[in-house]
């Protein structure tokens, strides 16, 4: 499974490093958010590499949902807890800590293909959320994030399919809104899942805007300017002598 390469077992936990994550991140996720490199002051994990790891490790379900609680830092002991009847997953740390709970039925594949291929459609989604659409979002509501910490985490993502035989699948973005409330901006993104060109289910992300101002178009121009040059870097930042995934 491809996803192994971004963590390891360890007595028996999942242990995800700082470069294992990072290297995710950008390389399959095509997020560059400067939070997730190695030697971010405030680095976390990626939610979208929780959730690879939970499909890889349990399949992929016709309905599932995951909600965020916690950030999650570098090399944490994971434990992946599965409700006797299989309709819930909880992942949470040694001291009992729930960063992701995961609701799931239906039926469940677990083809190696069909879960690698899903699982990289739908995180490079992520990779199209900032500036592609959240700016515009942002600024048709007149309000944008911190510009010296811009905040945009995740707290749920759930998705409903038609078949699990997957072919080519492809997320095209449906509809997206921003609800503003105060400082804080709850965005949600829905999808339309096609495989082959023909629809296979939905998908919906829900993110939270955090320290939210008004929209200045000088200060988000050089977001964007940024944003592109933490591109520029390529998905190695950080990388350099670092425990790296397997073919990295």
């Amino acid at each position: 499974m491809f996803s192994e390469q971004f963590f390891s077992v360890q007595d028996g936990r999942i242990v995800i490093t700082a470069p294992q994550a990072s290297f995710f991140a950008k390389e399959v996720a095509g997020d560059f958010n400067p939070i997730h490199d190695p030697d971010a002051r405030r680095f976390c994990v990626p939610g979208d590499l929780l959730f690879a790891v939970v499909v890889s490790r349990f399949g992929l379900s016709e309905n599932m949902t995951f909600r965020f609680r916690n950030l999650l830092g570098a090399e944490v002991p994971l434990e992946f807890r599965e409700s006797d009847n299989g309709g819930t997953i909880e992942v949470v740390d040694e001291g009992g800590k729930v960063y992701l709970e995961v609701t799931r039925s239906g039926d469940i594949t677990r083809d190696e293909q069909v879960i690698e291929e899903f699982t990289r459609c739908y995180v490079a989604a992520s990779g199209k959320n900032f500036p592609h659409t959240l700016k515009p979002l942002m600024e048709s509501h007149g309000v944008m994030f911190n510009p010296g910490r811009p905040m945009v985490m995740y707290e749920s993502m759930s998705l409903a399919l038609n078949q699990l035989e997957l072919q080519q699948p492809d997320l095209e973005l449906s509809k997206a809104d921003l609800e503003v409330a105060g400082k804080r901006g709850n965005v949600t993104l829905d999808y339309q899942l096609m495989s082959s060109g023909k629809t296979a289910g939905e998908v919906s992300k829900r993110l939270m805007l955090g320290g939210l101002r008004e929209y200045c178009p000088e200060a988000m121009a050089g977001i964007v300017e940024e944003f592109y040059r933490l591109k520029a870097r390529g998905t190695r930042v950080g990388m350099d002598g670092a425990d790296q995934p397997a073919g990295a």
